[in-house]
C-alpha cells in the first residue's frame, strides 16, 4: 500500500508464471490462493470483488453475476472451461463446503479474509516460488489479466478499449497507465508491421 501523496507501481506477472503458480499452489495443497489467483486471473475482477464470491457464483456456472464494490455497477463476467475446471476441482479438495458460503474465508470459516491479509500471503507466495514483479500485491494478478488480453489481441487500440470498459476506467489513457504500457512497447506496435 503506498503512503499518502505517494504512487507505488505494482507491476504484473508474465501468464505462463501466473498460470503454472496456480497449478502449484494446488499441488501443494494451498487451495484457497490457487483458486484465488485463478478467479482473478481468469476474471480480472479486483480482489474485493473476488473475496466476496460465494460458492453457488462459480459452481456449474458459465457466467458471474456481481455488483461490483468499488463502482457499484452490475457486471456478468464469462467464466471460461479452464476456470469451470479449477472451482470444480479446489471445490472438492476444500471438502465441498456449502454452496451458500463465501469461496475466501478465513480459517475459522467464520468471515471473508481481508485484502491486507492477501497481500501479505501472495508477497509470501510470490517469494517461496520465485515470482519476480515490482511492488507484489493483488493488483498484480489484475494487471496481468490485463497484460495477456492486450498481447492476445495483437497489442492493439481496440483491445485496450476493450479492457477500459472492462476495468471500467473512464478512458484508454487510463488503461495504458494501469498497464504499465512503455513508450518502447507501443513503438514496438509500429514495428511489428509489415507488407
Amino acid at each position: 500500500m503506498a503512503l499518502k501523496g505517494q504512487k507505488t507501481t505494482t507491476g504484473f506477472i508474465q501468464w505462463n508464471e501466473l498460470t503454472n503458480l496456480v497449478l502449484k499452489l494446488h499441488r501443494d495443497g494451498e487451495y484457497k490462493f490457487s483458486l484465488l489467483i485463478g478467479t482473478g486471473a481468469f476474471t480480472g475482477l479486483r480482489i474485493s470483488d473476488v473475496l466476496s464470491l460465494t460458492w453457488n457464483q462459480l459452481l456449474d456456472k458459465d457466467v458471474i453475476e456481481l455488483h461490483e464494490k468499488k463502482t457499484g455497477k452490475f457486471r456478468k463476467i464469462k467464466i471460461n472451461q479452464d476456470l469451470q475446471t479449477l472451482v470444480l476441482s479446489n471445490y472438492k479438495s476444500m471438502g465441498e463446503p456449502s454452496v451458500e458460503t463465501l469461496v475466501f474465508v478465513n480459517k475459522y470459516g467464520t468471515k471473508q479474509i481481508n485484502v491486507q491479509w492477501v497481500n501479505t500471503k501472495l508477497k509470501e507466495i510470490f517469494t517461496k516460488y520465485s515470482i519476480n514483479t515490482e511492488n507484489p500485491s493483488s493488483h498484480s494478478i489484475r494487471k496481468s489479466f490485463g497484460r495477456k488480453i492486450w498481447q492476445l489481441n495483437d497489442y492493439s487500440e481496440k483491445s485496450l478499449v476493450l479492457l477500459s470498459e472492462l476495468f471500467n476506467h473512464s478512458n484508454i489513457q487510463i488503461t495504458k497507465r494501469y498497464l504499465g504500457i512503455k513508450e518502447k512497447e507501443l513503438f514496438d506496435v509500429y514495428d511489428s508491421l509489415s507488407l
